[in-house]
């Protein structure tokens, strides 16, 4: 069959819309007991649904989680066998499902009930079972699917989901979950790390920690330089305290002047003025340092509160972390 393609995508896309328009309309006191029903649950929160409903239900629980209010999914096939054991008295139930009718989740409803949970029913039929066994009932309305039978849940599927994420927002606000909580819950991701990877966490330390004493031989310091490659070495006196940084740019700089370099000390070539950070500070402070100067550096001695060198810090490796 040809169809213009573009039209129907903007037809579905329309419907969709429409839908959402739809759901506005539903937004009533049911939906502010559900969430407040939640924000005031000392248990857990499960939620739970079938198909496609069951597919929505595990993004609201994983959005939920990711935002500060925990939450699980418990497939209503695998609840009948079993699984209901995860459902306690002061837990809350989100049951999911268009016609309300579905029998793996109106199979276990009972249960739940008899659990003595809560259970906030989503549904478009508020005639339907679903809709009685709930504590809290919350109708997305007589919606149009955008399938062409009117049967492949699409409109309702979206309307749903972003019920769940408006839900999921208004709880997070409840919560003051901030951007300290949010970063602690995803570390992986670049804001998870600009707030809580440390320099230590990046930093070369112990064996590969590029550090030489101040009495040592030029020949030593670049040595060590090579050893490591790191591109440059960290001075320090017999106490570890740093005294100097000498950088492979400091050595070709007087080399270029044709000057015997083996014959110098350390502290004629290295820079006696080094701009160092600590451990424990953030290594995105770090990374904002190297870049936020009118030269911009590349490597950053590391220290610890006591003063003593532990570290060395590389550009390379902060952007590498994805900083």
């Amino acid at each position: 069959m040809n169809i213009n393609i573009e039209l129907e995508i903007m037809r579905v896309i329309d419907i969709e819309m429409k839908g959402l328009s739809l759901l506005k309309e539903q937004i009533n006191s049911s939906v502010r007991s559900a969430v407040e029903t939640i924000f005031n649950c000392s248990g857990k929160v499960i939620l739970t649904g079938m198909g496609k409903s069951g597919l929505v239900a595990k993004k609201i629980a994983s959005t939920m989680s990711s935002v500060g209010t925990p939450a699980i999914f418990m497939h209503p096939a695998e609840g009948m066998h079993g699984d209901l054991g995860i459902i306690a008295a002061e837990d809350v139930v989100i049951a999911i499902g268009k016609s309300g009718e579905s029998s793996e989740l109106n199979g276990v409803l009972p249960s739940i009930k008899n659990a003595g949970a809560k259970i906030i029913g989503i549904m478009g039929d508020t005639d339907s079972t679903l809709a009685r066994y709930s504590d809290v009932v919350i109708n997305i309305g007589d919606i149009e699917e955008a399938c062409p039978f009117n049967m492949a849940p699409t409109t309702s599927s979206t309307v749903t989901m972003v019920l769940g994420d408006a839900i999921a927002v208004a709880l997070m606000k409840m919560r003051e979950f901030d951007l300290a909580d949010y970063a602690l819950l995803h570390p992986g991701g670049q804001i998870g790390k600009r707030l809580t990877m440390r320099v230590s966490d990046v930093m070369l330390k112990g064996s590969n920690n590029p550090m030489i004493n101040i009495t040592e031989s030029v020949k030593n310091c670049i040595s060590e330089i090579s050893r490591k490659l790191a591109g440059a070495v960290s001075v320090v006196d017999n106490d570890g305290k740093i005294i100097g940084l000498v950088t492979d740019y400091d050595i070709r700089k007087h080399i270029e002047k044709e000057e015997n370099i083996f014959s110098m000390k350390i502290e004629e070539i290295m820079n006696s003025k080094p701009i160092f950070v600590y451990d424990d500070e953030k290594a995105f402070s770090a990374l904002k340092i190297m870049q936020e100067r009118e030269k911009p550096i590349t490597i950053l001695s590391v220290l610890d509160r006591k003063n003593i060198v532990v570290g060395m810090l590389r550009m390379h490796d902060l952007v590498k972390e994805g900083l």
